[in-house]
């Protein structure tokens, strides 16, 4: 029975998901590193080891406490985690211990985003050009050549936390002047890529990428950072194998050859500018955020967690088929204050109630939160994309989070 070590900051409901999915495989004997207490796992007493940390983030903790494990339940047969930031401390402990995996050159090029387009615009692959800018001086030179708009980011981000664009030269001086980046601490500014925005998921399996997913995004997460009122969505199309999608396919499974992905699953963010070229925007060693892990297990039918769980213990995958298109709708509290009321459900539920598979309702007297994910969510699918494209527009039109 091989004995694996999952790690996780803190036990928040989808890390449980994913803890409660590789336990449930056969044969497996699990353990958990986190900053969570034991009593959080209760509920899995007798089938899920237990090792608390201060800082997950921390190789030597990390390393500490696999030794500690693998003492109590004899060699690690795999250390993993879902969280973005983990990815290179697990490969450091990884290498420390002897522990198959990613490795820490793999996870530094997923990581690193100045380093990961340097190396896919060295490989011929399109993507924004860049500069990772190590003083004022450096950042001001880029944008002069590069045009405006540009968009500043941190060089190690996850999802478009801390990225905003800029317009003009005053715009980026006032953004730089908070925080005015160093050689230790410098930033990545990109050229602003204009079209629509995708993802785009590939599990692999020995570096044989073994099967895919996309999505569209209704409009950009950055682009509903900066509109407040904007309700986000995002749809994953049925036709995934189309023609349409064949360049986005064949620059992916390049892209992800060149970083050194190995096992596992990847989450790709990618443009369509309006001339039809495509640019790759970054990549993530991890299982997709924003519901889309739950629509490709709604459109499929199968259990994307514990497919990945199995891919990442076991090196084990069954391509499902695609039966559905399947599609998500973010609902967003607008104000300022708290959420009053939620309007709208009643209607959406009576036109659109066959196609509803799952939501999450904002809470009354919760403050919004500030992500473009919003305060609650409704995904539908049905076997026509069209069908599912006009009802996420329907529910992002109809339904409103009142806040006072």
């Amino acid at each position: 029975m091989p004995f694996v070590i999952f790690v996780a900051p803190i036990l928040s409901e989808n890390a449980f998901r994913m803890v409660e999915a590789a336990a449930g495989l056969p044969d497996v004997h699990l353990a958990v590193i986190t900053h969570d207490g034991a009593e959080r796992l209760l509920h899995l007493q007798g089938r899920v080891a237990h090792w608390r940390v201060e800082n997950v983030l921390d190789v030597t903790q990390l390393t500490w406490a696999a030794e500690g494990l693998s003492r109590m339940f004899g060699p690690i047969h795999r250390l993993f985690g879902a969280y973005e930031q983990l990815q290179v401390p697990l490969a450091g402990a990884r290498q420390r211990l002897g522990i198959e995996g990613m490795s820490v050159e793999a996870a530094n090029n997923f990581r690193d985003k100045a380093r990961m387009k340097t190396l896919l615009r060295g490989a011929g692959l399109p993507c924004a050009r860049h500069r990772l800018a190590g003083s004022m001086d450096d950042a001001i030179a880029f944008a002069e050549a590069s045009g405006f708009p540009v968009v500043v980011k941190p060089p190690a981000g996850a999802g478009a936390l801390s990225t905003f664009r800029v317009d003009d030269m005053p715009a980026l001086v006032s953004a730089l002047r908070a925080t005015p980046p160093t050689l230790e601490q410098p930033v990545l500014l990109e050229e602003f890529v204009q079209g629509e925005e995708h993802s785009f998921e590939t599990i692999s399996v020995d570096g044989r990428h073994v099967w895919h997913s996309l999505t569209r995004y209704y409009p950009t997460p950055l682009t509903v950072l900066q509109n407040p009122w904007i309700q986000w969505s995002l749809v994953l199309p049925r036709e995934v194998d189309d023609a349409q999608y064949d360049d986005i396919r064949s620059a992916a499974r390049r892209a992800l050859t060149v970083l050194g992905m190995r096992t596992g699953i990847t989450h790709l963010e990618w443009f369509r500018r309006s001339d039809g070229s495509i640019a790759i925007s970054e990549v993530a060693a991890r299982p997709p955020g924003a519901q889309i892990t739950q629509l490709m297990s709604y459109a499929h039918d199968f259990d994307t967690v514990q497919a990945w769980a199995r891919v990442m213990i076991f090196g084990e995958f069954e391509p499902p088929a695609r039966k559905y298109a399947a599609g998500a709708a973010f609902l967003r509290g607008q104000g300022e204050g708290r959420i009053v009321a939620v309007h709208g459900v009643d209607e959406v539920n009576r036109e659109l109630g066959s196609l509803i598979v799952a939501a999450k309702t904002p809470v009354i007297g919760a403050t919004p939160s500030t992500s473009y994910e919003g305060d609650g969510w409704v995904i539908v699918r049905h076997p026509d994309t069209a069908t599912v494209e006009r009802a996420v527009l329907k529910l992002v039109s109809t339904i409103r989070v009142e806040v006072a």
